[in-house]
Parts: C-alpha cells; structure tokens; sequence
C-alpha cells in the first residue's frame, strides 16, 4: 500500500480495519440471526417446527436475503468512509473475468462430484427421488449467487485485503480462513471436521486472491459449491436445508457423511480440499512468483 493512499485512510493499519469490521460483521450477524434462535426457541417440543424445517421455509430465505444486502452495505461504508477507496478496488474489476475465474466455477463441482460418487459407491449415500420445483430452484439460485457475492466481498475482498496491508500473504490467508470457518461454524452442528473443512475451502477460495487481488474465481467457486452442494444434490450447507432437486439420504459414520452439517464437514471434503489447495498453490506459485500481484485500485 503507497503512502497516498494510508494518507487517505482513516486508519492507516489494515489489520485494525479488519479486526473491527470482523467485530461489526458478527455484531450485525447475530443480531440479524436472532429471530431463527427465537423461534427454535420458543417452538420448544413442537413436532411441525424444528430448526430443519425452518432451513426449508421463508424464514431463512428472508434472513439470508437481509443478511446479504446488509453486508454488502456493511463493506461499502467501510471502504468508502474508512478506506476511502472504491469498493471495486476490492477485485470487481470485470476483467477478472477470465478463464481463470471460471476456473473457480468448474473446479466445486469437480470435488464435490468426486465426493459424491465416493459416498454413492461406498454405500453411504442413497438418492431416493427427484423433485424439479423450478420456482424453488430460481430462488435458491439467486439467494446462492447472493450469498457468494457478499461473503466473498466480506471475507476475501474486505478482511483479507486489509490483512494483506499488513501481514506477509501467507498469515494474511491463514487468519481470513479462520474468521471464515468461525463465522460459517456458529450452530448446533458444528464439530472438528466442520471447522477443518470449511478452514480448508476458505483456504481454497483465498488462494487466488492473494496472488491476483481479483474476487471472481473465488465468487464463482463459492456459488456453484453451494448451489451444486444444497439445492440440487440434497446435502446441508453449513447445517442449513434447502429446497433440493435429489433427495438424498445418508448412511453410516458421521465422519465419512458430513452429517447434519454437510458434505463440506465430511472427511472426503476434507481430503480433496487439501489436495485442491496444494495443486492451486504449485499452479498459482509457478504462474505469480516472479510477478508482483496486480491490484485493481480504480
């Protein structure tokens, strides 16, 4: 970061901004989320509503909606008033756009047909129907699409670009993965593996940015994992249901599944997240590691 630009800042250390837009984000998060709590809450023993009949319902349709728009919100105030840069300097700049970028879309349902059909074969996986509701399955794109683009402005555009302003990229990416996986962990589902897991795919969705200091790749790759992973094979996402085309059912060790939580808290994930996390690294190591990263800062 040149010096005209900390002059510009309201606070000149990255790592401040992160740390207190971190303390806002999860302020607002649990703010937001408290209805879903209330509810769980107050249904008590009630056999029509449970915690997983509220992930399938309006109810966290809505919350997801507000809790994307305000985030978006939440980065614009920030970069605009506390930056003072654009919020496209983040990496929106449509030229990230590239072969590259979609790469990020394709490589999800790569690992998580991969993992898929591991389960399917080794017995731990049944589909038990198909159900095309194509309203459904429009909303849920959309919310998908909405989520992706919002966390990954919060996570990989907002909080690991500022990390980068003051740690070595290699901190910078370990500290956003774990903000990531703490703030994706905050149920009763949660586990060891779950925080690995979603510790690994934060690794894997920031890779690409500390070497290009573009969103797109990882954007994309957050849009199709969640959209291939819930509404159209039927696992959890992060323990929330979601209208899905197959209905599915899994057998056996919670461990091999991913459980109540989802497929990413499983250790199938879990090993091909890993090795998609070193075949990026060789791949992006070899590409950027004489070049300076490019940073968007129109």
């Amino acid at each position: 970061m040149n010096e005209s630009l900390n002059s510009k800042q309201v606070i000149s250390r990255g790592w401040v901004r992160a740390a207190l837009f971190c303390i806002l984000y999860f302020g607002v998060a649990l703010f937001i989320n408290i209805p879903i709590a209330m509810a769980v809450s107050s249904a008590g023993a009630s056999e029509k509503t449970t915690p997983e009949s509220l992930g399938t319902g309006d109810s966290l349709w809505f919350i997801i909606l507000i809790t994307s728009i305000t985030l978006i919100f939440l980065v614009y105030i920030f970069r605009n008033f506390i930056d003072r840069q654009n919020i496209s300097s983040l990496g929106l700049a449509l030229e990230g756009l590239s072969g590259q970028a979609f790469a990020g879309l394709f490589l999800a349902p790569s690992i998580l047909g991969v993992g898929t059909i591991v389960l399917y074969y080794s017995g731990h996986l049944q589909w038990l129907d198909a159900i095309l509701d194509p309203a459904k399955l429009f909303i849920t794109f959309g919310l998908m699409a909405m989520v992706a683009f919002s966390e990954e402005l919060v996570f990989r555009g907002y909080i690991l670009s500022n990390l980068l302003d003051s740690f070595n990229k290699w901190i910078a990416l370990f500290v956003s993965a774990f903000v990531f996986a703490v703030a994706h962990n905050l149920n009763s589902t949660v586990n060891l593996l779950s925080f690995g897991g979603v510790f690994l795919a934060g690794l894997v969705l920031a890779i690409n940015y500390i070497y290009t200091r573009n969103l797109w790749f990882s954007i994309l790759f957050h849009f199709s994992w969640n959209f291939l992973q819930g509404p159209i094979l039927g696992f959890k996402v992060s323990g929330n249901t979601f209208p899905s085309l197959l209905q599915t059912e899994l057998k056996g060790d919670a461990m091999i599944t991913g459980g109540e939580f989802g497929f990413e808290g499983s250790m199938i994930s879990i090993l091909l997240l890993l090795i998609s996390v070193s075949l990026l690294y060789f791949v992006y190591q070899g590409k950027y590691a004489t070049k300076p990263a490019v940073i968007n800062l129109q």
